[in-house]
Parts: structure tokens; sequence; C-alpha cells
């Protein structure tokens, strides 16, 4: 272990643009903050580059079984939460490397169930539905233009570990349905209007569509989907959170699939 004392180290450079500019790209450097998220990372076996302790906080590494080759830095804490983004940090941040998950990732699983994210900007959402995902047993999320990246800060936290879990791919329009079609994958789009109710069953295999908070989906992107469907609400509200959508939604598609 070494010892930083200047916020100027190439180390903790590199953890602050990774944290502001996360890139969604394999290999990229990941910014990871708190315990939890380094936790999650380590049980997904995603490799470890950098570990950041606060100074005098060196007692919370008894909690992590890092490998060897894990370089391990003592930072004072003023420098070390200056460096990171969360208000009330924990004394511990780390920087991995992005997983190279490709398209066989997502499309090898018998019937997969796929989430498609067109244009998904906050990052709450977008960490909430790959959480859903990962629960309802999705294969994989694939991730249109204008979308978050998964690797935001706020979208590892909602995520609760499955960003490390769910292989994610970002792709364009066209690679993304036309890879589906290759593998003859129909898609259903979550849309407030010109839609059907939810249906009792899904297809499988099967990618959801899901749009931005406000917009919805992209008419271009819409207008691909084999279907679209609606979650009539009895309720006075006109339509649901992107993640509330995504997550009903996940969850149709995974009843379908286990009921006879």
């Amino acid at each position: 272990m070494r010892t930083l004392t200047s916020k100027d180290n190439p180390r903790l450079k590199e953890l602050r643009a990774a944290l502001r500019k996360p890139a969604a790209r394999p290999g990229a450097l990941v910014a990871l903050e708190g315990l939890h998220l380094v936790q999650e990372a380590l049980a997904a076996a995603i490799p470890l580059q950098t570990l950041f302790v606060g100074t005098g906080h060196e007692s919370l590494l008894r909690e992590l079984n890092l490998p060897a080759a894990v370089e391990i830095f003592s930072v004072a804490p003023p420098i070390l939460a200056a460096s990171v983004t969360t208000e009330s940090p924990q004394p511990i941040a780390a920087l991995v490397r992005q997983p190279a998950w490709d398209w066989d990732a997502l499309l090898r699983p018998a019937h997969p169930l796929l989430v498609v994210l067109a244009g998904v900007q906050d990052p709450g959402n977008l960490g909430t539905i790959l959480r859903s995902a990962q629960a309802f047993g999705a294969a994989g999320a694939i991730l249109l233009p204008g979308t978050v990246s998964p690797w935001n800060p706020k979208a590892m936290r909602a995520s609760a570990g499955a960003v490390f879990r769910l292989p994610t791919l970002a792709a364009t329009v066209e690679d993304c349905f036309a890879r589906l079609a290759a593998a003859a994958i129909p898609t259903v789009a979550a849309a407030a209007h010109d839609s059907s109710p939810l249906p009792e069953h899904f297809p499988a295999p099967l990618a959801i569509v899901i749009g931005s908070e406000g917009a919805g989906i992209p008419q271009p992107v819409l207008d691909r989907c084999a279907r679209r469907v609606t979650i009539p609400c009895p309720g006075p509200v006109e339509s649901l959170n992107a993640a509330v959508a995504a997550s009903i939604l996940l969850y149709q598609a995974s009843r379908s699939r286990v009921q006879p």
C-alpha cells in the first residue's frame, strides 16, 4: 500500500475523470464509490485495477478479498472526498475495467429475454431497469444512442450490482434490429398510444423496447417494433415512469415463461 498526499496524483485524476465522464466501451475505466459496489464488482469477477481507501480506514480492506495484483493507495480523507461525487462518501473507491461483452453473450441463451433501451436518460431509471432485467431472467440489455451510460455512478448504485452481471451492449438502431431479426427475436414496444393492452402471455424469445422518461420511444425505433403494448392504469395518471413500466413488462414476460 502506498500513500497519496496530492490531489494531482495521476491515479486520482483517472478516478475523477471516470466518475465525471463515464465512457461506455469495453475496456474503459470505470470508477466505483463505496464498499458495496466494490464488493459487488469482486463478486462478479470484475478485475480491480486500483483501490483507494481513506487514511485511517484501512480496516475496510479486511472486508474485501483483494487479489494480490490490485494497486492500493491510502489517501487523506479530504482529498479522497474531493475526488468522488457522492455528498457523504464512504472512504473507499476503485477503478475497474468494463467487461467486453458481445452479441453472443446476449443471443447465446435459448429463447433470450432482452431489454432495448431507446434514449433512457435518467441514470436512476437505467440502473433500476438493469436490476429488474436481471431479477426477471433477462439475458442482457441493448443500449441505443441517447441512452445514459450504465457505468454512470448513479446508474451503478441503482442497479444494486446488476450492472456487473447483466451483459450490456451499445448498438446503433440499424445493427440492433438487424441482429434481433436474424435471431428471430420479436420486439414489443412500451407505448402509451396506439397500443394494445398488456397481454397475459408474451412469446419467448422476446425483446422489450423502452423509451425515454419524457418523449418515449423515438418514432424511427417505434416503427421498427413488431408490436406495441400499454399498461392499463385505472388511476388518474397519464403514464408510468420508464423503470416502472420496464419492470412490469419484464415481470410479465418472465411470468409467461414459467407458466405451462
